[in-house]
């Protein structure tokens, strides 16, 4: 099986975030149906997965250094911001599973944009157990694709993410994302969901 590896070495690399879609004008969601628009059918590629998945890695480096910069506040809006650019929150619920969430299903199961937003960063009391991830010190990322399933307008990507603290720490998960072509033609997460390796200790 072919294995897709991307890196990111170093902060500069993690920086940019223009490859994330830019925030919809409006919350689809709540749209009238008669002003929905639907989104252009164009086979997803699996270098617009590569892309994607680069932004997210680029994207949770950016929160983390933001937070050790600029302090927690601004990494909120940040992580807000990055949000409503790459997953489909405004298509409806997405569902999002992240590595260290447990409890009912509210919170081991995050289908609302605030239950995200807290997980990344934390500081929401309806989501107490969150310390905020995206806030551990992370400037580097490692993903490598086990396989990227494209079907269409949708796609389904499962492998490793290994992020890299500032100190060469390095913590690794599995990782499953699926997208969807949005109406503005960029690619959304309407799946993610991570969970620490098998051990059998």
């Amino acid at each position: 099986m072919k294995l897709t590896r991307i890196k990111a070495l170093g902060l500069a690399a993690a920086l940019p975030l223009a490859a994330i879609a830019a925030p919809a004008a409006a919350n689809v969601a709540t749209m009238p149906t008669s002003t929905m628009v639907a989104a252009p059918y164009a086979p997803i590629t699996e270098a617009e997965v590569i892309a994607a998945q680069q932004a997210w890695g680029n994207a949770l480096v950016a929160i983390a250094v933001e937070y050790d910069d600029k302090g927690h506040a601004a990494a909120k809006k940040l992580a807000g911001d990055i949000i409503d650019s790459a997953y489909g929150y405004n298509l409806g619920p997405v569902l999002f599973k992240p590595t260290l969430a447990k409890g009912d299903d509210e919170q081991t199961f995050r289908t609302t944009r605030d239950g995200a937003l807290s997980y990344f960063v934390g500081g929401d009391p309806k989501f107490a157990q969150d310390g905020g991830f995206a806030l551990k010190g992370w400037r580097s990322f490692e993903i490598d694709n086990a396989g990227i399933l494209i079907t269409g307008n949708s796609a389904i990507s499962m492998g490793h993410v290994t992020v890299i603290d500032a100190n060469g720490n390095r913590t690794m998960v599995d990782k499953t994302w699926g997208y969807v072509r949005g109406p503005d033609g960029k690619l959304r997460i309407v799946l993610h969901h991570s969970s620490l390796p098998y051990s059998a200790g």
